[in-house]
């Protein structure tokens, strides 16, 4: 499924077009997904388990809130940067993908909703000031990165150009209260 959404996009995506990358039938690809649009939100359910484990993996949970949020973002826009076609999938394709969409999509948000609240809610950002961020919190910075990323990518814009901007925000939005 990924080498063909790289190749023709989600929705210009055939099943004949998966079954060909993955060297495999037709009668294999329905033993294991019903649709095509199965098939695409069981791959971006994996891909960003992932990407959830790896970016908790690289933030230094003792470290200063802006080197974790550096950690985190090198993670994030390092994988966005090796597969960009997949990454915009995620953002712009899954929404569109009726109920199934939608319930991947609110899984997958839950699931970074809570990296975050766990990244923000440790002992040695509480001492430095930071409070553990809240849902909505989390929410609403998770929907600017991502239509930063969208926006960017769509633009044909360099990922790496969002860093600053992307710390920045995070740190703005995560940081310390006077």
């Amino acid at each position: 499924m990924a080498a063909a959404v790289r190749e023709r996009g989600y929705f210009d995506t055939k099943i004949a077009d998966v079954v060909r990358h993955a060297r495999t039938s037709r009668r294999t690809f329905y033993e294991y997904f019903p649709n095509k649009e199965a098939c695409f939100l069981a791959l971006h359910s994996e891909l960003n388990a992932e990407l959830a484990l790896a970016i908790a993996a690289a933030v230094d949970p003792h470290a200063d809130l802006s080197v974790q949020i550096r950690q985190a973002m090198a993670t994030w826009l390092t994988r966005i940067e090796a597969d960009p076609a997949i990454e915009l999938s995620w953002i712009r394709a899954v929404p569109r993908l009726g109920t199934d969409g939608v319930r991947v999509q609110r899984e997958l948000l839950e699931r970074f909703v809570a990296l975050i609240r766990a990244l923000t809610d440790t002992a040695d950002l509480r001492a430095a000031g930071v409070k553990p961020a809240s849902r909505h919190t989390a929410i609403m910075l998770l929907g600017g990165l991502n239509e930063l990323v969208a926006v960017t990518l769509e633009d044909g814009g360099d990922i790496r150009g969002i860093t600053d901007a992307a710390i920045d925000c995070t740190l703005a939005i995560l940081g310390p209260r006077g």
